[in-house]
């Protein structure tokens, strides 16, 4: 029954939690907003996450009821996403995994949507239409490797969107909120 302490911080959510066997014990977020009309760059969302990060580990930590000592390794969120906030969470999961003496597993954040998806959904082998603020990708699972059938050359849907909110001057805060989507809804 592995145990393991996830961080992930690839764009403006920041996040730590605990994982056991398939099961999640815990899972704390904090997220960085700008104000309507402005988008997040790398410098400021990198600081966030720096100044939550390890009040968010603590936080995850106690909620699953489980201490250092009883993890069995440390993952962490390698990619792709924004350097600063990926170089934050690389950092702090590194220096865990040393001090802890625990191995150190990289994870591709596209990779992780989807196997959160399988392990909390009814779908074993999925083909998934990704789409996030940098990436649009088609992507299946075969022969023991997630495969990209195809992708956006241009411009990701999630920052199409994210651009759309910047311009009308609306917000577009992660979900649940008040966002572009919302508003369509509407």
């Amino acid at each position: 029954m592995p145990t393991v302490l996830g961080l992930e911080g690839s764009a403006n959510k920041v996040g730590a939690g605990v994982v056991r066997d398939g099961a999640v014990l815990s899972n704390r977020r904090a997220t960085y907003v700008t104000p309507p009309g402005h988008g997040f760059a790398p410098g400021p969302t990198g600081r966030h996450h720096r100044e939550r990060l390890l009040g968010l580990v603590g936080a995850a930590l106690r909620d699953a009821g489980v201490g250092p000592a009883e993890l069995d390794g440390v993952a962490f969120t390698k990619g792709p996403g924004m350097g600063a906030p990926l170089a934050v969470v690389a950092t702090v999961a590194r220096t865990l995994a040393q001090l802890w003496a625990l191995p150190l597993l990289a994870v591709n954040h596209c990779v992780g949507h989807i196997e959160m998806g399988r392990l909390l959904g009814a779908a074993p082998d999925p083909a998934v239409l990704y789409v996030s603020g940098g990436n649009t990708q088609v992507i299946s699972y075969s022969r023991r490797r997630y495969r990209i059938l195809g992708e956006t050359l241009d411009v990701a849907v999630g920052n199409c969107i994210d651009r759309l909110a910047r311009l009308l001057q609306i917000p577009n805060d992660p979900s649940p909120g008040y966002n572009v989507e919302q508003l369509a809804k509407r």
